[in-house]
């Protein structure tokens, strides 16, 4: 087994007002995909994790740029903009899509949206309150944070298994 190669993780504040902790921890978690990701080829990026789930590193990249965006740009920030990967006859398309090829592109794409919802969230109060028809609720920026911030520690976890099971590369 081998360390992974590139963490360009930034350490998270001790002791921080509410934003900044927040913003401080999603930008772990978003770094520490893509460090999950570093040194591979994409057809490894493409691998699957094991029979019958279609999870893959890419996929997970894929999918955090669809949640980045339905949560932040759609749903936060009311912007109307159409949903990355997913479609109605296929909702998955994040995981059952990918395509080496496109693994570049891919990066490209979860970089902008991150980086898009960053934007966003800055423009509102953690106590902007939201309503989701297609959901029928409301939640404040304070939950959409918390909730992505579980999202990419949940999907990190099987990222971490997924790059030991291709090269054995293991770490936090």
């Amino acid at each position: 087994m081998q360390e992974p190669t590139a963490d360009q993780r930034t350490g998270t504040p001790r002791v921080a007002d509410e934003r900044t902790s927040l913003d401080a921890w999603l930008d772990y978690h978003r770094a520490t995909l893509l460090w999950k990701c570093d040194g591979l080829t994409p057809e490894q990026l493409a691998e699957r994790s094991v029979d019958p789930s279609t999870m893959s590193l890419l996929g997970l990249v894929r999918h955090m740029a669809e949640v980045e965006r339905g949560w932040f740009r759609q749903f936060v920030g009311g912007e109307d903009v159409p949903d990355l990967y997913g479609r109605e006859d296929a909702i998955d398309a994040d995981f059952d899509e990918v395509d080496p090829a496109r693994a570049a592109e891919d990066f490209a794409i979860f970089r902008s949206e991150v980086e898009a919802c960053r934007k966003v969230a800055a423009g509102f109060d953690l106590d902007h309150v939201t309503h989701s028809q297609r959901r029928d609720i409301d939640v404040d920026l304070r939950w959409v944070y918390v909730h992505m911030i579980e999202e990419y520690a949940r999907h990190n976890g099987h990222a971490d298994l997924i790059r030991e099971r291709i090269d054995g590369t293991i770490g936090d």
